[in-house]
């Protein structure tokens, strides 16, 4: 499941004096001196230029502080060209698209955080194709792994924006250095760390699926996590796509990969309970107990920087900090899961296809990460300007040349599955129903 949520953080506010100057950067002014810094101010800007005076308007779910960012981080862009960027966010973002699309009120353009979701919208003819510029930025600055996900029946609609790495297990820097513990770097040794701590009398994992309506959804993360550690990509994929069926062996083996934690008695639930309290847990209050030592590991996405109590430092050596779930197979590479949005177009103006390619480049994936709490895979993004630790952290791990990213699974599959028994099987799997039995409930839910 794709979620936003970001580490609370104060806005970073250098460059804004530059960027107020820039109003002005590519004017006609009398000061000579003047003209020569806003036309330096403005050289990235050149290939976008010709569409003074026009607007484009953006859907997406990104709202509150989240926005404010978003505007902050196209402002010199919009002073350089004269093209006014619109955006607007909605909690009700997935439905609402659709009824705007179909009711012929589509945005210029929206950040599509399912592949799913954009396939629905090209496969019905809505969506534009990408333009040659935007094509080639995209496949400059993104792996290849990242763009199938916006390429439909060979078609390419837009490059990815934001990303978060969900191959993360929390822990608590201090209270490892206290118990002389180590941060695993393989499969193996997470689960000796385990058993280490379990016999030492504490629950060593703490969990929760409770998500109002959309509880369950960390459970599949958890598979699909394990999916990728036990099988290849190519299976992965298959499996995204019903290429084998939801109660294939390689599905039932990943299944019971992630039960050798979830459903282990003695692992969990760590400041809750049983296994059974997993299912009752809140995804925002689950990794809780390890600023109090009630548990030491939770396996959660980068974004969960978000919830740590405030006050909490979130760093390398601090309170809590994350490392990567370990792979089990070294030889399949460095498996990452992971999500994130795709810029995606209704409309192809010359003034739209600009936006759309300056937000596929370097210098805008840049200029978003300079104000904090934001990931990208653009190669072209320079770690130095990425100031939170986690953030950094996931950075490296997506541009780590041994990484093999996919992309959440449930966000890949038709939302009957994905966003519905997929999540609710998860829920009979945690309160004790088998493998078999829910997987075979999935998979005669697929639609035909």
């Amino acid at each position: 499941m794709a979620v936003f949520a970001r580490p609370r953080q104060a806005l970073a506010v250098a460059g804004v004096l530059g960027l107020a100057l820039s109003v002005t950067a590519c004017g006609t002014g009398d000061d000579k001196s003047s003209d020569k810094a806003d036309s330096a101010e403005c050289a990235a800007y050149e290939k976008y230029q010709g569409n003074d005076g026009k607007k484009v308007t953006i859907y997406s779910s990104i709202r509150d502080i989240e926005a404010d960012r978003l505007d902050e981080s196209w402002k010199q862009f919009e002073d350089c060209t004269g093209i006014e960027i619109d955006h607007e966010g909605s909690g009700e973002f997935e439905a609402q698209l659709g009824v705007r699309v179909d009711g012929g009120n589509a945005p210029d353009l929206a950040f599509i955080p399912q592949p799913g979701l954009l396939k629905r919208f090209a496969d019905a003819g809505k969506l534009k194709a990408a333009s040659a510029d935007t094509k080639a930025m995209a496949e400059e600055n993104y792996s290849a792994d990242w763009l199938k996900y916006s390429t439909v029946n060979g078609q390419f609609y837009g490059a990815p924006l934001g990303s978060n790495v969900k191959s993360f297990v929390w822990y608590s820097p201090k209270t490892f250095k206290e118990k002389g513990w180590a941060v695993p770097t393989t499969w193996d040794e997470l689960i000796a760390l385990s058993d280490k701590i379990a016999a030492d009398g504490t629950k060593p994992w703490c969990a929760g699926i409770e998500s109002g309506d959309a509880t369950g959804w960390p459970a599949t993360d958890w598979i699909e996590d394990l999916m990728l550690r036990t099988q290849t990509p190519e299976v992965y994929d298959q499996w995204t796509t019903h290429g084998i069926p939801f109660n294939d062996p390689k599905v039932a083996e990943a299944l019971d990969k992630a039960g050798t934690i979830l459903k282990n008695e003695k692992y969990v639930n760590g400041g809750f309970g049983g296994v059974k309290s997993i299912a009752t847990t809140s995804f925002q209050e689950a990794g809780t107990p390890i600023t109090t030592g009630k548990c030491a590991l939770h396996r959660q996405a980068s974004f969960y920087a978000n919830q740590w109590p405030e006050g909490t430092k979130v760093a390398e050596d601090g309170d809590v900090f994350a490392f990567y779930f370990p792979a089990i197979d070294s030889a399949k590479g460095k498996p990452v899961l992971g999500g994130g949005e795709f810029v995606a177009a209704f409309a192809d103006r010359p003034e739209v296809q600009a936006v759309q390619t300056y937000l596929a480049s370097g210098e805008y994936a840049n200029s978003r990460a300079k104000i904090g709490d934001w990931v990208s895979a653009n190669k072209k993004l320079d770690l130095a300007n990425v100031p939170n630790p986690v953030d950094k952290l996931s950075v490296q791990i997506l541009q780590d040349q041994k990484t093999v990213f996919r992309f959440d699974g449930s966000d890949l599959m038709p939302a009957a599955v994905g966003a519905g028994t997929f999540w609710k099987g998860m829920v009979e799997w945690v309160n004790g129903k088998d493998t078999a039995a829910v997987l075979q409930g999935i998979e005669t839910s697929w639609p035909k």
